[in-house]
């Protein structure tokens, strides 16, 4: 009697997965079938302007798509012949061993303790899932309890925990760490291969690899690790954005979204006072990447106080004249200089519905990439976006010379000895406006330099709203010359020294500067060593 409905439970077992198996194969064929013409898209003709070579090409880009997704299908169905041999070699493994056990249960009440058991790890996976910062986030005592995500791309990894044999960017040389990164990721791409209910397969996108942008994870040890993967979409500004939670088990996918930010609009809000040769560098930046590449900006500048305020006003007006820019509002505060006031006088000044903005300094240097970030990464009452920029070195101390100080472009590199991941800043951040008054806004009391960042952000953390704190390959901090005013609050004082001490040089190159009367003394020892022995 046990052996029979073993053998039945056997067979039940058998039966779905060849199913399953033929399934697969019915697909597999299918997508290697030729279409029909009537699905094709038209080939250029051969005494059209691309004749043969624009023939080939599209050719080509056809096979390549298809080479992908028979891959992905081959891969599955390998893995499906894997799973069918394994559950074969189980099944008979228990089979042996209920027949070497004297007094074995029912098999009735073994099919029962195994469905519990299963329905009890869906359960265990979902709570863990249900406790971890994926849908919603939790709030916070203090942004010493954020844990902070990782940036990675194809072959790197953006990361803050550098300790002293790590680097701000590398590729992942545990093999744990890229086998973690690329089944994700390769799971993704099925993902988005695997066409949906009422998705015509044939006029679907073949994702591949080369489609990946970048992601974001991070591990929360008592549950699991998050990764939010963004792929190019199907068209200009659209993106497929996936989410995957492993909850120290299967890979579990939360969210697979199409996402469209053609019409996404970013204020960016600058507060500012003097300075207007930095500001004439901003501008020089902001037209390239803001006008030239996204097109999807609007640039708020608060400005305080009066002096250099027409220099200001006239590079606006140059910049709108010269390549027909209108998609700006400079604001005069007649009153001392507060980056905290500008900032909120700027993001409440803006009428034109719930924008997002990117609160951002005269001296940042960012790509047309970080603002697709920026936009990907908040949501209206749901996520809010504070980067980790990269902040640059003394370049004089970095290169020597100031001769050989290479255009700023050159130096925008994210090495160990060139800048540092700024992690104690939090004044570059891009969230809705909605969210920013919901919030309560800026600390306008707050004075000069300093605090007003680290306010607004614990207030997020003390929120519901899911706090986005990641590396950002795109977003710099160029060096500059930092002076702490001697009227500012000894509290102030301390983190603007603290900010001045960082900014300079890496460990390695501070040592050389303070040891460098021991270099070269040595040297010199060393340089009189061998004329002697040469005498």
């Amino acid at each position: 009697m046990l052996r029979r409905g073993l053998v039945a439970w056997a067979s039940r077992v058998g039966v779905v997965l060849v199913v399953a198996c033929c399934c697969l194969s019915l697909l597999y064929v299918l997508a290697c079938s030729p279409h029909s013409d009537e699905s094709r898209a038209p080939l250029p003709r051969a005494n059209s302007p691309t004749g043969k070579e624009g023939y080939q090409a599209l050719l080509q880009e056809r096979e390549e798509q298809h080479r992908h997704y028979i891959s992905s299908l081959k891969k599955q169905i390998s893995q499906l012949k894997e799973a069918l041999q394994e559950r074969s070699e189980q099944l008979k493994s228990v089979q042996d061993s209920l027949e070497r056990a004297a007094g074995a249960p029912p098999v009735g009440l073994l099919d029962g303790a195994a469905e519990r058991n299963h329905a009890d790890l869906q359960e265990f996976l979902r709570s863990q899932l249900g406790r971890a910062e994926v849908h919603s986030g939790v709030k916070l005592p203090s942004e010493y309890a954020v844990v902070p995500f990782e940036s990675f791309t194809l072959q790197k990894v953006y990361q803050l925990e550098m300790g002293l044999t790590r680097h701000p960017e590398e590729k992942p040389v545990r093999k744990d760490r890229r086998d973690e990164l690329s089944e994700t990721l390769e799971t993704a791409v099925q993902a988005l291969n695997t066409p949906r209910d009422g998705d015509n397969p044939q006029q679907q996108k073949a994702y591949s690899h080369a489609d990946f942008i970048e992601g974001i994870s991070r591990t929360e040890k008592d549950k699991g690790t998050l990764y939010e993967l963004t792929f190019r979409g199907d068209r200009s500004h659209e993106f497929r954005k996936l989410v995957f939670f492993r909850p120290f088990g299967p890979l579990m996918k939360v969210k697979n979204e199409r996402v469209d930010t053609a019409s996404m609009l970013i204020n960016i809000v600058v507060p500012l006072a003097r300075r207007a040769d930095k500001f004439r560098n901003f501008m020089h930046n902001f037209r390239e990447v803001c006008v030239r590449q996204d097109g999807r900006i609007h640039l708020t500048v608060v400005y305080f106080g009066k002096d250099q305020m027409s220099e200001v006003k006239g590079i606006l007006e140059n910049t709108s004249r010269e390549i027909n820019f209108k998609n700006f509002t400079l604001i005069q505060l007649n009153e001392e200089f507060s980056r905290g006031r500008g900032l909120d006088v700027g993001a409440r000044a803006w009428k034109g519905g719930n924008v997002l903005l990117f609160f951002c300094d005269v001296d940042i240097y960012f790509t047309a990439e970080f603002l697709d970030s920026c936009r990907l990464n908040a949501q209206p009452g749901k996520k809010v976006f504070y980067p980790v920029l990269f902040s640059q070195y003394n370049p004089s101390l970095i290169y020597g010379h100031h001769d050989n100080i290479p255009p700023i472009e050159q130096q925008l590199v994210i090495k160990k000895d060139t800048g540092f991941w700024r992690d104690f800043g939090f004044g570059m951040t891009c969230q809705y406006r909605s969210d920013f008054i919901n919030i309560g806004g800026f600390d306008v009391d707050i004075k000069g330099w300093g605090g007003e960042d680290v306010h607004l952000y614990r207030k997020y953390l003390h929120s519901n709203l899911l706090v986005v704190r990641s590396p950002s390959r795109g977003l710099f901090h160029l060096w500059h010359e930092k002076r702490c005013a001697d009227e500012l609050p000894p509290e102030q004082y301390k983190m603007c020294m603290q900010s001045k001490a960082m900014n300079e040089a890496s460990h390695g190159q501070l040592g050389m500067l303070f040891f460098r009367h021991e270099i070269e003394a040595h040297l010199r020892r060393q340089k009189h060593n061998g004329a002697g022995k040469k005498t």
